[in-house]
C-alpha cells in the first residue's frame, strides 16, 4: 500500500511537471509552422486559460496530500501565476515571433480561477 501511494503521488508530480514543461516549450517556440489554429475570436484566450487551468487543477491535484492549509494552495496559485508573467516577458524579451499579451495574463489568471474553484467543490475544501 505504501509503495502504491508513492508511485501514484510520483505519477501525479510527473503529470503536473509535463504539463509546466510542455506549456513553457509551446509559449516559446512558433507554432505558426507546427499547427494553423482556428481563426477564431479570441480563441488564443480560450488557449491560455485552457492551459492554464490544466497547470493549475495538476498542481493542486499532486499537491492535496501535501498540503493540509488553504494558505498553502493559494501560494501555489500565486507561483503559477508569476509563472504566467514570467512567460510573457520572456516571448516578449527572448523571441522575434511571439509577443506579451497583458490580457493573456487575464487569460491566464482565469483558468488558474476556474482550475481552484472547480478543485475545491471537488475536494470540499474550505
Amino acid at each position: 500500500m505504501i509503495i502504491k501511494n508513492l508511485l501514484e503521488r510520483k505519477l501525479y508530480f510527473f503529470v503536473a511537471i509535463s504539463i509546466s514543461i510542455s506549456i513553457t516549450i509551446g509559449s516559446l517556440i512558433s507554432i505558426k509552422n507546427i499547427i494553423e489554429l482556428p481563426s477564431v475570436p479570441y480563441f488564443d484566450k480560450f488557449l491560455h486559460a485552457s492551459a492554464y487551468y490544466l497547470l493549475t487543477f495538476s498542481w493542486l491535484f499532486a499537491l492535496k496530500k501535501s498540503f493540509k492549509l488553504k494558505n498553502k494552495f493559494i501560494l501555489v496559485l500565486i507561483i503559477i501565476f508569476i509563472y504566467g508573467i514570467i512567460i510573457e516577458v520572456l516571448q516578449a524579451s527572448l523571441t522575434t515571433y511571439r509577443q506579451a499579451d497583458l490580457y493573456d495574463v487575464f487569460a491566464n489568471l482565469g483558468g488558474i480561477g476556474i482550475a481552484y474553484v472547480i478543485f475545491n467543490l471537488i475536494f470540499q475544501r474550505n
